[in-house]
């Protein structure tokens, strides 16, 4: 099964967030695992079908660059936009946070595709 991506929206200045996004009947569901970030270190934000996951990931100690043999984790500001694929209500949006995991669900709303209205006869 070909998997679509979604379009996402780059900053490069910061690190990047990798992101589960899937839908049930009613929500569209969003997980990103975010280790070692206090919640009110990070941010989530709605504009119009742009969600927005932000923050920054702090490093306790400081070791010189020489002592690292590898360095993969990203340390310092991160974030991660994405489009969201389907219309949503953004009035009942949910995050939670566990064991290093935001999980954020956000309603589905049908879109009104086509509405026949009705043509009444004024009586003279």
């Amino acid at each position: 099964m070909k998997k679509t991506p979604l379009t996402q929206i780059e900053d490069n200045t910061d690190g990047q967030l990798a992101l589960d996004v899937y839908q049930t009947k009613s929500h569209i569901v969003i997980l990103a695992p975010i280790a070692g970030v206090k919640i009110e270190d990070m941010s989530v934000e709605i504009t119009d079908d742009v969600l927005t996951i932000s923050g920054h990931r702090h490093l306790e100690n400081t070791i010189k660059e020489e002592n690292y043999f590898t360095q993969e984790c990203f340390w310092g500001d991160f974030s991660r936009s994405v489009v969201l694929p389907a219309s949503v209500d953004t009035n009942k949006i949910s995050a939670d946070f566990k064991d290093g995991v935001l999980e954020i669900k956000i309603p589905k709303i049908e879109k009104i595709r086509s509405k026949v209205i009705r043509i009444k006869t004024s009586k003279k």
